[in-house]
């Protein structure tokens, strides 16, 4: 019992440590100018080209770990670093160089009939602790996306990306090292203890924000134990909503890739919604088209009906993020029935119409509350990246600071700057 007690304190110890680091970075981080975090951003990027082979060696001992903890596809998918995602982390850094910096700038500004001048001006959050499960790459992201906008960041990766995501912090620490920012503007919980979480989440002296990005579990456990305020990025149980008036081809085509050009993302698409006056006609074609990618077509009596190979939907399918090869489908009347199920059932991630008729469409993109609405485009956009935010942290589904991709305008927050000339308050 003691020995378990003193472990415990010797952990808090250097979490504290770890914490205490984070603000001496931050208070360095407020005076660099955006040419000194933009050097940093790219030479990392390059250090991480440079490093491929040795991210790619750690990613293969989490791979086989992984692997002999019998994890799915879905999961390994979202683990595995090859060539093409090590690149892609490095070309997210360059992106995020490229982008404006996002502190200090002059929001909105007036005078007041007394001759002050007040301005609303973008800061940084501070020290962001971001606690996230198996995809390796967002060590990356978060850390870039952080000290861009003058955040210090706390990382807490998935035990299972450890190796991985020490290797590419190593990487990043390098680049800011090189451009004379201190290393430990970007931290790695050094350990896989579980109770390092709950240590982290308590540690509202250091940090000023935490950042889920992970499956329920995770978030039912922040959202339950955090002292410290939360951007949270729930699970995708996204919806593609094919209206009586789609194109067919474009219909399927864009169906075909927002659930299956991969299923482990929070972007895929989990659940098609489809007009029933067309349904007789188009499923048939669809679920074609999904079984040719060895998709499981799950629906309710009537999409049985139109098509023997569909199995029969459960309530609880209605709300699943699959991250697999698996799909449920709706039939509904018409428009209004389809929104009314996507936001009675929908995570309020990203949903998605498919439509030639304007007036259809932009019922849709007002009326479904979500963070994310789209019109004839897969769900699979829903990414920072995409939005040309360089990368992002998660999508937020909540509704206070952030919403839908999080990436530097999101880490910021703002302060009133109040200029006078001498005025007292009557």
């Amino acid at each position: 019992m003691n020995n378990k007690l003193n472990n415990k304190n010797t952990l808090q110890q250097e979490m504290f440590a770890i914490g205490k680091q984070a603000r001496d970075a931050l208070g360095i981080l407020s005076t660099a100018s955006t040419e000194q975090k933009n050097r940093a951003l790219i030479r990392a990027a390059q250090i991480i080209r440079d490093s491929d082979g040795k991210i790619k060696k750690a990613n293969a001992l989490d791979m086989e770990s992984a692997k002999n903890k019998n994890h799915d596809a879905a999961f390994l998918d979202r683990l595995e670093l090859n060539d093409k995602r090590i690149e892609a982390m490095a070309i997210g850094l360059e992106e995020i160089a490229k982008l404006p910096d996002p502190v200090g700038r002059e929001l909105a500004r007036w005078k007041r009939p007394n001759g002050l001048d007040i301005a609303r001006v973008s800061v940084p959050l501070g020290v962001i602790g971001i606690i996230y499960e198996s995809r390796p790459n967002v060590t990356a992201d978060a850390a870039a996306l952080s000290w861009k906008a003058g955040n210090a960041a706390i990382l807490r990766g998935g035990s299972e990306s450890f190796n991985s995501s020490r290797a590419i912090l190593e990487c990043l620490q390098r680049g800011l090292s090189e451009a004379g920012l201190p290393e430990y503007t970007v931290q790695l919980v050094p350990t896989n203890d579980r109770e390092a979480v709950g240590i982290m989440l308590k540690m509202s002296e250091y940090i000023d924000i935490i950042v889920p990005r992970g499956g329920k579990n995770l978030i039912a456990r922040v959202i339950e134990e955090s002292r410290i305020p939360t951007i949270q990025h729930l699970d995708g149980n996204c919806h593609t909503y094919i209206h009586h008036d789609a194109d067919p081809a474009k219909a399927i085509k864009i169906l075909v890739n927002a659930k299956m050009r991969r299923t482990g993302v929070c972007g895929a698409t989990e659940s098609i919604v489809i007009d029933e006056s067309i349904a007789d006609s188009l499923l048939p074609k669809i679920v074609d088209a999904l079984a040719e990618k060895n998709c499981e077509v799950r629906g309710d009596d009537i999409a049985r009906k139109i098509d023997a190979r569909i199995n029969p939907a459960s309530e609880e399918d209605w709300v699943t993020e699959y991250l697999d090869a698996i799909v449920s489908v709706k039939i509904v009347k018409e428009l209004h029935e389809a929104i009314e199920w996507i936001n009675s059932h929908s995570s309020h991630h990203t949903e998605a119409i498919i439509t030639e008729n304007e007036k259809a469409a932009e019922k849709f993109l007002h009326q479904v509350d979500s963070a994310i609405v789209m019109r004839n485009a897969s769900t699979q956009f829903a990414d920072g990246g995409e939005f040309g935010m360089g990368a992002e942290i998660g999508i937020s589904t909540g509704r206070l600071h952030a919403r839908g991709p999080v990436g530097v305008e999101q880490l910021t927050t703002f302060k009133y700057v109040v200029r006078g000339n001498g005025q007292i308050r009557p």
